[in-house]
């Protein structure tokens, strides 16, 4: 039967929506808590919806009884902090699951290339339902700062990158495509990350917001796309031959993030 999958995320993986142009204050993603919990980077996260309502951000399948990442439950604690950054999320009306905010240090180019990850968004749905994708809507003003999505985690010909000013919407199959974001400032990163199910209400969503799956690549010089490619390749096989070293053998799997 397969799953029910957005038309508009089936050639590129990705849209873009319109940017979002209304003031948040600040203290919506500084006040609330955040706890320890690393993807791509030196990040923390804190969470507005979980798999019971408690401030943690395990993949839902891990719970007893394990699910798949849908029907979040809203953390009245967080959210009274954030009700702009909540609205956002449930304005599709689409099937919610994990809601959270990321903070996101500092990194480079080289460091998000190492950092190319897919997600495991999709463990335990069931067949005939709505595929579970991934909104990030940029809350912090990160002009030299883009998103990186490959078909191929290695392969720099399959890459795009979506600048991150405060506003900025962007949608993706996190299943589908490694991604991660390079970071080059001073303060951290801050951005909503909702997983949605796919269906009538999330096409309903990008049309209102007029999706588009393909965007001018954020321009970067060759000479840091050489070398992060590099040292992407350089990290890669150095971890290889650490593990080799040990008697194991590199086993790629999806993040939880």
């Amino acid at each position: 039967m397969g799953y029910i999958k957005s038309a508009a995320l089936e050639e590129t993986g990705y849209v873009v929506l319109d940017r979002y142009n209304r003031e948040i204050d600040p203290k919506e993603w500084l006040d609330i808590e955040y706890v320890d919990w690393k993807s791509s980077g030196d990040t923390r996260f804190a969470p507005l919806a979980s798999a019971k309502g408690e401030i943690e951000c395990n993949g839902f399948w891990n719970h007893k009884p394990p699910r798949t990442d849908k029907d979040g439950v809203w953390i009245d604690a967080q959210t009274e902090l954030a009700p702009t950054l909540t609205e956002r999320a449930l304005e599709p009306g689409a099937n919610v699951g994990r809601c959270r905010i990321i903070e996101l240090q500092p990194n480079t180019y080289a460091d998000c290339l190492y950092n190319l990850h897919q997600d495991d968004n999709n463990r335990l749905n069931p067949d005939g339902t709505g595929w579970v994708v991934r909104g990030f809507f940029n809350l912090t003003d990160d002009q030299t700062s883009y998103f990186v999505l490959r078909e191929n985690r290695t392969d720099p010909s399959e890459e795009t990158r979506i600048a991150l000013p405060a506003g900025a919407q962007l949608i993706v199959d996190t299943q589908r495509l490694w991604h991660a974001v390079a970071h080059d400032g001073t303060e951290p990163r801050y951005c909503l990350i909702t997983s949605w199910e796919s269906g009538p209400e999330l096409d309903a969503y990008i049309e209102k917001y007029n999706g588009v799956s393909k965007v001018d690549t954020y321009p970067v010089d060759q000479e840091i796309l050489d070398a992060g490619q590099a040292e992407q390749a350089r990290r890669i096989a150095a971890r290889a031959a650490a593990l080799a070293a040990r008697g194991q053998q590199e086993v790629i799997a999806m993040s939880e993030a």
